[in-house]
């Protein structure tokens, strides 16, 4: 099963889930479609599991991210401590990347990507309540819902960057978070 869930991921970051087949994963896999019936109803189910497979990781490779002092680091080293290791993931994890941003997914497969983006969501909030607990709940939940929003709309040029010009991308888009939520947080 968890090399069809490798092949599936392949699959969708090849082509996106609305392309994506069951024969494309069963073949990338080296299994018959039959073997992959055997696991999965179907593509819909495929991509759920992965969704699951992802927001374990996720919570994994983020744990240690999140658990800063958001008020002891200035916010340039604070962006640095929670964007890396997103950007490590999703660059290792093109497929969770693939299944998130995709816009042909399913509603199901929508509410199947909840967690993942709760998860970083509600670790980000926390953040932000520790930095800024000036800010009333509500302002502060809207400035993380922006800055996850910002950092999506700059996610496929992170993704599409080469080894060589990642550095370079991932500065501007601190940068541009940065200014942001220099503004938003109230800091100076």
């Amino acid at each position: 099963m968890h090399e069809l869930l490798d092949a599936a991921a392949e699959v969708f970051a090849t082509h996106g889930y609305a392309k994506a087949s069951t024969n494309a994963i069963a073949a990338a896999a080296g299994a018959s479609p039959g073997t992959l019936y055997q696991f999965f109803r179907g593509k819909q189910e495929i991509a759920e599991a992965l969704m699951a497979r992802y927001v374990e990781r996720l919570d994994a490779a983020h744990g240690a991210a999140f658990v800063v002092d958001g008020t002891a680091l200035p916010l340039a080293d604070l962006l640095d401590r929670v964007l890396d290791p997103i950007i490590a993931f999703d660059r290792a994890n093109p497929g969770f990347h693939t299944l998130l941003a995709d816009p042909g997914i399913t509603p199901e497969l929508a509410q199947a990507k909840r967690p993942a983006q709760d998860l970083i969501f509600k670790r980000l909030d926390g953040i932000f309540a520790d930095r800024a607990p000036h800010l009333p709940a509500d302002e502060r939940r809207l400035t993380a819902a922006v800055a996850i929003h910002m950092f999506r709309g700059l996610l496929p040029m992170i993704m599409a960057a080469s080894e060589r010009e990642l550095p370079t991308v991932t500065r501007e888009a601190k940068q541009a978070l940065h200014a942001y939520l220099a503004v938003a947080l109230k800091e100076s």
